[in-house]
């Protein structure tokens, strides 16, 4: 028998790889790198579904309707005249080198394969930013991204970033605003209309004395679920007091004594 079916022969079974019985292992198809690219939206878009016009890195936006098309130069291989090797793997082989006498080598082995070049091609991809996305949520598209000459195309992902807004701010679901008030306001109570997202009115009420930090829930009025566009969130109202500057009369400062009722106290608290 040949070097390589002895071997076979006694230890084939055992898996030990030698010769013609070496194992044959399950190879991953490689792939090309994957493509990152952050789309910077508003506030207001992950709130209505609705996104502006931008040009960033090597894709072209242009918005249609509530959808963004990527014009993406993508590099591609395509097959031209010639052959390489390809698909090069390193396998163990035993050889004979005289009576009793058997050795093993590393081998490579390739295959035949078309040459390749690169080429670039556009492709127009869409893309639809919906109500109730998240930061730092990610759409793929497979095959998208970078080409890899013996195996498949990587992806091409595309990663939502939200631009900070002057009055809002996103947690999960919840929004959450500061309205800064004068000390008449939180006293005697007041009125107002706050403008949101969608360019819709909320009415912000208060006919009881508000305390600095006091927090107004306004429910059904945060940030819309992303799998189920008619759930909502919570909007949450934080009050700041604004007390005046000027510096009162003893006289005006006995006339809000006696309107308080209160007498002068102070407490110490760990208040963290």
């Amino acid at each position: 028998q040949a070097g390589g079916d002895v071997f076979s022969s006694f230890f084939g079974g055992f898996g030990f790889g030698f010769g013609g019985g070496h194992r044959q292992g399950q190879h991953e198809t490689p792939r090309g790198a994957d493509v990152l690219l952050e789309v910077l939206v508003t506030l207001e878009e992950l709130y209505v579904g609705m996104c502006e016009t931008m040009d960033e890195f090597v894709v072209i936006f242009v918005v249609s309707g509530e959808f963004v098309e990527f014009l993406r130069a993508k590099p591609v291989y395509k097959e031209t005249s010639g052959t390489r090797k390809c698909r090069c793997s390193s396998k163990m082989v035993t050889r004979q080198l005289g009576p009793g006498q058997f050795q093993m080598f590393p081998e490579e082995v390739c295959e035949s394969c078309p040459n390749k070049r690169l080429v670039i091609e556009e492709r127009t991809l869409e893309f639809e930013v919906e109500p109730g996305m998240s930061d730092g949520q990610q759409y793929r598209f497979n095959g998208e991204g970078e080409p890899h000459i013996d195996g498949d195309p990587g992806d091409f992902i595309v990663q939502i970033q939200t631009n900070k807004h002057l009055v809002y701010e996103r947690r999960d679901h919840n929004l959450f605003t500061n309205i800064s008030i004068t000390l008449r306001d939180a006293l005697t109570g007041f009125r107002m209309n706050l403008t949101h997202l969608d360019g819709h009115i909320v009415s912000i009420v208060k006919e009881t004395v508000t305390a600095h930090g006091d927090i107004m829930t306004i429910t059904n009025e945060g940030m819309p679920f992303y799998d189920h566009f008619t759930r909502r969130g919570n909007l949450l109202v934080t009050f700041e007091i604004e007390f005046p500057e000027k510096t009162f009369t003893p006289s005006e400062s006995d006339s809000i004594v006696s309107l308080l009722g209160q007498n002068s106290q102070q407490a110490a608290y760990n208040g963290l």
